[in-house]
């Protein structure tokens, strides 16, 4: 997660925190759903619904945790950027658990619902993007070639110290997007 903070009119990076979203980072509670293939349908359901609750609670907390960061630093966070997977809308259990592609796109899934649902719960506005779809749109609403975009987000990172890396250069540019006013005459809305 980056917190981003918009001072004469250029970004600014508050924070960066690495969200753990299960208690455990075993492999059996941060793959939830390669676990659940491994359950009787009934207690693959109760399981995953367990860890969908665990990964709420936990992203509510990583949120409130950068929300603090960011007041410490007279600033008040106010969205939320996500960068989502390509895919279409998932089917139900027993289809996901039947299909190694798909057991792989919900684990992801999983995880950016409760960030979602954290986001909503911290009243903050939210902004999807496709990540796919981020340097097209970045550079749409910033006037600026990927490579450019890149450079930016890799200097607005260089005070936090390293490691910083692709996903959080990702996350920055998303959040920047997030805090700018949509683009007038692209005629697409935001996703």
């Amino acid at each position: 997660m980056v917190a981003v903070c918009m001072e004469g009119g250029e970004p600014v990076v508050l924070a960066r925190k690495r969200a753990r979203l299960v208690e455990d980072f075993a492999y059996t509670f941060r793959q939830p759903y390669h676990t659940a293939k491994k359950m009787e349908l009934r207690e693959a359901r109760a399981f995953v619904a367990r860890m969908k609750a665990e990964s709420r609670r936990l992203a509510y907390r990583a949120i409130r945790d950068v929300e603090e960061e960011a007041r410490q630093q007279g600033a008040k966070l106010t969205r939320c950027g996500l960068l989502l997977a390509s895919g279409r809308e998932l089917p139900g259990l027993e289809k996901i658990l039947s299909s190694h592609a798909l057991i792989h796109t919900a684990d992801g899934e999983l995880f950016r619902e409760a960030l979602l649902d954290a986001s909503a719960r911290c009243g903050l506005r939210d902004f999807t993007i496709k990540e796919k779809e981020l340097l097209d749109r970045a550079g749409q609403v910033f006037r600026a070639k990927p490579e450019e975009l890149i450079r930016r987000a890799t200097e607005l990172g260089r005070s936090l110290g390293a490691p910083w890396s692709q996903d959080e250069k990702f996350a920055t540019l998303a959040a920047w997007l997030a805090l700018s006013p949509a683009p007038k005459s692209d005629g697409r809305t935001r996703s």
